[in-house]
């Protein structure tokens, strides 16, 4: 079987930009990437808002939680293929050297909480806007014509059908992302029902 392209995604604290760029790509292209998240300062926990905005479809199908990424620089880590910084900070100038020369991308993720929060709503708001935002930016990187080439060779043919269907959630979600009703946006593939509410709910805890 052919190996898979190994993507590590990168922001500070890894409890919210990064944990949702791995979960994305993770459900929307599996079958071509293995997908990763760390950052420099890990946060003890996902923050409750990235969950929200991930559940109830993809926040369980793979294991998600802050991690250093010095685990991603000893001998015995993985070789990644590419590395995607989510800001500034943890850019090719400020990361550490990850084996295997991979490449190294910079991608402009809006930190829900760097902005101005009134209240609840406006920091769903914030932390929906970001997701979207996620989503965009994973579809166009799975969507690049040399990963799809290289999809053609990897899927063998007892995976053809997921990947059929993933392609399928991708068109999904760039239709649903031009929605302008308010209410829940509902996606349906081969990995099951991916729900994201268009507003968090407003009694989660909030913490940083």
């Amino acid at each position: 079987m052919t190996n898979k392209y190994k993507v590590l995604f990168l922001c500070r604290d890894n409890s919210i930009r990064s944990i949702i760029a791995e979960a994305l790509l993770h459900e929307l292209a599996g079958h071509r990437f293995d997908a990763f998240s760390a950052g420099p300062e890990p946060a003890a926990r996902i923050h409750p808002q990235a969950l929200a905005q991930l559940q109830p479809g993809i926040a369980g199908r793979t294991p998600l939680s802050p991690k250093s990424w010095l685990e991603f620089t000893g001998e015995w880590a993985p070789r990644m293929d590419i590395v995607i910084a989510l800001d500034k900070s943890v850019d090719a100038l400020h990361a550490p050297a990850f084996p295997g020369q991979p490449l190294f991308l910079d991608w402009s993720i809006a930190d829900p909480l760097a902005g101005e929060a009134a209240g609840a709503d406006d920091l769903a708001r914030l932390f929906d806007k970001t997701f979207w935002q996620t989503v965009q930016q994973v579809n166009a990187f799975i969507a690049q014509p040399e990963y799809a080439r290289h999809a053609v060779k990897a899927v063998s043919s007892e995976h053809a059908g997921e990947a059929a269907n993933a392609i399928g959630i991708v068109d999904a979600l760039s239709a649903v992302n031009t929605a302008s009703d308010g209410g829940s946006r509902t996606l349906r593939g081969a990995t099951g029902h991916f729900e994201a509410a268009a507003r968090a709910p407003s009694n989660l805890a909030v913490r940083a």
